[in-house]
């Protein structure tokens, strides 16, 4: 802790209940793709695409524990670039974790940021997507600024909204269902490209489902803000993840039953179209308004936990000697991380930018919603499959009274069913490591800038 008052700074404030830190992670989960991406993985899978969400989930939770039982060992800012270290004490893998999980911390933003305007234009189509998106996320920049607590109370709020949204969804479902009009065989019907059989559906379905199940692992970034983390921190883990998973289902469950897949598919905004449907007895046009709005707020809460993470990593992994000490930096009255705060407001920009330059040069063709999940989901699956692997390395390393200890053969089937997801997602859009490449070139730079730091140092 010396190293961070040196840099005229003092220590995060532990602030963080374990109450809040369930919704944390539940709120982050829940937002994280079921509003953006549904019907994305309607289209792969077809009207059994619940599947997808349910097995999702499911590898998420399994990784969930190994994150549970190292944030026990470890209860510090960083997160898996922190248990890398640990594990294998290679510098260079290390800075790789930390610029992969800020990579895609930075590509989860920008994807939700863009389905936060979608959504918006539902409400006002005169502000250029790109416009809102970037307003978007300089209001939540300032949030965080303001300090955790108001960013963990927020966020708290926000899930309440968000969880009311999706009980909404599952309303209409079970009122629909009851009138006697759902056709239930939709649920187990699979439509799959001609030529690919139904395993590779549902494992391309899973893949595009795993945008959603990500979040959780922003948790152990605050752990160092956590009251009583050893315990907190596990029990918000799981617990988290088992809600959100069942919520899931029941989501998906209830918009197969209610709008033709297709439908679901095309449309950018697919839980609306369950609004839109009109199955209920009150105006839709009211519902639409204030479903919008709740998916509005469901995103911004997702995004602001991302907001959040990136500049803890970077303080975390400064006091590391990582990368560049002066991400380190706490502001004296906020007790913010404002350095790291201000970096990632700028790569988010400049990503949000150049992301739509592409998507208007290829004529559309690009989904900048889709191509920026898709690189979220594969630097993440590698990120899991490492934190999985330092976890069972360091089985026995640095274990306390209160350490939680994971199941070692669940943890060898999340390892697999990462590995797997990895393979498919590359596999099936390889032009993704382009993107992934870009990103990981601006940690490349802060690399060098710490080298040079380090050799002058030497000297």
């Amino acid at each position: 802790m010396t190293e961070t008052k040196d840099q005229g700074s003092a220590e995060l404030k532990r602030s963080i209940t374990g109450r809040l830190l369930f919704f944390y992670v539940l709120g982050d989960v829940l937002g994280s793709g079921v509003y953006v991406l549904i019907g994305a993985v309607a289209g792969e899978v077809g009207g059994a695409f619940w599947i997808a969400f349910a097995v999702g989930v499911s590898i998420a939770a399994i990784t969930g524990l190994a994150y549970a039982e190292l944030a026990t060992k470890y209860p510090q800012a960083a997160g898996a670039s922190l248990y890398v270290n640990k594990a294998f004490g290679n510098q260079a893998l290390t800075f790789l974790v930390t610029i992969s999980f800020l990579s895609a911390s930075f590509a989860a933003a920008g994807s939700l940021a863009t389905g936060f305007a979608q959504y918006f234009a539902e409400l006002w189509t005169l502000p250029p997507t790109l416009l809102v998106a970037l307003l978007f996320l300089v209001v939540l920049t300032v949030i965080n600024y303001l300090g955790i607590t108001e960013s963990v109370v927020a966020n708290m709020i926000m899930t309440w909204v968000e969880i009311a949204g999706l009980v909404i969804i599952i309303g209409i479902g079970f009122w629909y269902a009851a009138q006697g009009d759902a056709d239930f065989g939709v649920l187990t019907e699979f439509e799959v490209p001609q030529g690919s059989n139904v395993i590779f559906a549902i494992v391309g379905g899973v893949a595009l489902a795993f945008f959603s199940m990500t979040g959780f692992e922003n948790a152990v970034n605050v752990a160092e803000e956590t009251i009583n983390p050893e315990r907190s921190i596990p029990r918000a883990l799981i617990g988290g993840m088992v809600a959100a998973g069942i919520i899931y289902v029941l989501v998906s469950i209830a918009a197969a039953l209610t709008v033709n897949i297709s439908t679901l598919t095309e449309s950018d905004v697919a839980l609306l179209e369950v609004i839109k449907a009109d199955l209920i007895p009150i105006p839709v046009g009211v519902m639409t308004t204030v479903f919008t709005i709740i998916a509005l707020i469901a995103i911004t809460n997702t995004t602001l936990v991302a907001v959040v993470t990136q500049p803890r990593i970077l303080y975390g992994m400064a006091r590391e000697n990582v990368v560049p000490r002066v991400f380190g930096k706490i502001h004296q009255g906020r007790r913010s991380p404002w350095v790291g705060l201000i970096f990632s407001a700028v790569i988010l920009v400049l990503l949000l930018v150049i992301g739509t330059w592409v998507t208007e040069a290829t004529d559309g063709s690009v989904d900048l919603v889709a191509r920026l999940a898709t690189v979220t989901v594969v630097f993440l699956l590698f990120i899991y499959a490492l934190v999985i692997i330092a976890c069972l390395k360091l089985t026995g390393s640095d274990d306390g009274e209160q350490t939680f200890r994971a199941n070692r053969p669940l943890l060898g089937f999340g390892l697999v069913g990462n590995l797997v997801l990895l393979v498919y997602v590359v596999w099936d859009d390889p032009s993704s490591l382009l993107w992934c490449g870009g990103l990981v070139a601006v940690g490349l730079v802060l690399y060098l800038a710490q080298l040079a730091v380090n050799s002058r140092k030497a000297v």
